[in-house]
């Protein structure tokens, strides 16, 4: 007769309280959001946004700083990054400007929404990664830039119906970027335990205070200075003549073309061997 051991309390499985809380502040946020854009409050909405972008940027920090990172944690933010900052921005977007455009513009919508999906599918399966760098632009910037585009308009009483194609070619723009391999900073590098110059500290109280005066639009400027970064910076490596290697998935003929590859490699290693034995 076999006795089971029962299971000990090392062996439960859980999940991370920390990490998560911020993870689900950000869902929270994101889907309050899309609440206020259903009601017209486009400037609360943009704020939703902002919060989850400040708790997408926390989760991370504190897993790595607690030594709490788990495939859960991953695969959880991932899920909501598409809420926060792939179906939220799509839905502001489409309650402020392009409904005027009829089916266009849901249509619109859900490009960006699909792309902020694609992005981080494939940002998820990357062979090559680059710490200074994202392959395309970050969900969360391209968010950034959507929802603080509507709030700067919309708070200086332009209508979003006179700015419904601009703002349909704009939200187009950000899925292409989110799914292409331009190159954009990702801060990654840049670690607080570090010593920085103190103009670096000067320039960050500056732009707090910036902020302070004039939220809507300094955050737009910012939002938009950093998506233009992006196509800048590969115009000019272009006319440098700097070859950049892409970003890319695996793929099964990739695999098959590595097999074949060894098998080569084998097949030439045993004919060598057999001239060696002849020749002797």
């Amino acid at each position: 007769m076999e006795i089971n051991d029962p299971p000990s309390q090392n062996s439960r499985k859980g999940i991370y309280f920390l990490p998560s809380l911020f993870t689900t502040a950000g869902l929270f946020f994101g889907f309050y959001a899309i609440i206020r854009a259903t009601q017209g409050d486009f400037a609360n909405a943009a704020v939703g946004i902002l919060i989850a972008m400040i708790m997408d940027g926390l989760d991370g920090r504190v897993a790595r700083w607690t030594n709490t990172v788990s495939d859960f944690g991953k695969e959880y933010d991932s899920l909501v990054d598409l809420v926060a900052f792939g179906v939220a921005p799509g839905m502001i977007m489409y309650f402020w400007s392009l409904q005027y455009i009829g089916k266009t513009g849901w249509l619109i919508a859900f490009l960006y929404a699909a792309a902020t999906a694609l992005r981080l599918a494939r940002f998820n399966t990357l062979t090559i990664k680059d710490d200074r760098y994202f392959y395309g632009i970050a969900c969360p910037a391209a968010a950034a830039l959507i929802a603080f585009w509507v709030w700067n308009f919309h708070e200086t009483g332009i209508s979003g119906q006179s700015m419904s194609w601009i703002s349909a070619l704009i939200t187009l723009l950000m899925a292409i970027l989110m799914v292409s391999n331009v190159k954009f900073r990702s801060f990654k590098d840049f670690d607080p335990k570090h010593k920085v110059p103190f103009f670096v500290l000067i320039a960050i109280l500056g732009i707090i205070v910036l902020i302070s005066f004039d939220p809507p639009r300094v955050l737009f400027l910012m939002a938009l200075a950093y998506g233009a970064s992006g196509p800048i910076g590969w115009v000019i490596r272009r006319q440098r003549g700097i070859i950049e290697n892409p970003a890319f998935l695996p793929d099964e003929d990739e695999d098959e073309d590595e097999d074949d590859d060894n098998s080569h490699t084998d097949s030439g290693k045993i004919q060598s061997i057999n001239a060696k034995k002849k020749s002797k």
